[in-house]
């Protein structure tokens, strides 16, 4: 017996006030990463901060190795999540707008990670420092300022590649 297939609903179109509102909040991400703390967006980061370490707790219940990844996966798991419901709704726009801010969380994530070995920034959870942990155990932890310039070379990439997707659905949308 054949299971029925799940079928998606078709995507909403996307609309000229929607790219733009988009594209505004990548350029406002942008401006913020190049001003002031390099890696580092007002406001985002703050709410970034707060799930960084919200992971711990949650990631935490299941074992010290999971709360020790978990502010990074608490991190990120949050934009994932928005991004999966907005994708599940076929909304365009909000996927590329959380995605967006996903792939600015890759910037923090990537400073912290670059402080790896000298330990310079300010820690909100203690003083233990994630990546210097992390990286040692795998191994790499002299190579702390290499694995950052890639992550942020995934963030710039995702933004992009992001940014991209919005603007073919949208052009898409207009030839139909």
């Amino acid at each position: 017996m054949r299971r029925p297939r799940l079928e998606l609903a078709p995507w909403e179109p996307v609309t000229t006030p929607q790219l733009a509102g988009v594209l505004a909040f990548a350029a406002i991400v942008v401006l913020l990463l190049r001003a002031g703390d390099p890696g580092w967006t007002p406001i985002l980061d703050d709410a970034n901060l707060a799930f960084h370490e919200a992971g711990h707790l949650v990631y935490g219940v299941l074992g010290a190795t999971a709360a020790l990844y978990g502010g990074l996966l608490g991190q990120l798991t949050f934009p994932v999540a928005a991004a999966l419901t907005f994708w599940w709704r076929r909304q365009p726009a909000a996927v590329a707008t959380v995605a967006g801010w996903g792939f600015q969380n890759l910037f923090s994530i990537a400073r912290y990670m670059a402080d790896a070995r000298v330990q310079e920034l300010p820690l909100a959870g203690g003083t233990e420092h994630d990546f210097e942990h992390i990286f040692t155990r795998w191994g790499v932890l002299d190579r702390d300022v290499v694995i950052a310039a890639w992550t942020r070379g995934l963030g710039w990439l995702g933004l992009a590649a992001t940014l991209g997707w919005l603007g073919w659905r949208w052009r898409r949308d207009r030839a139909a």
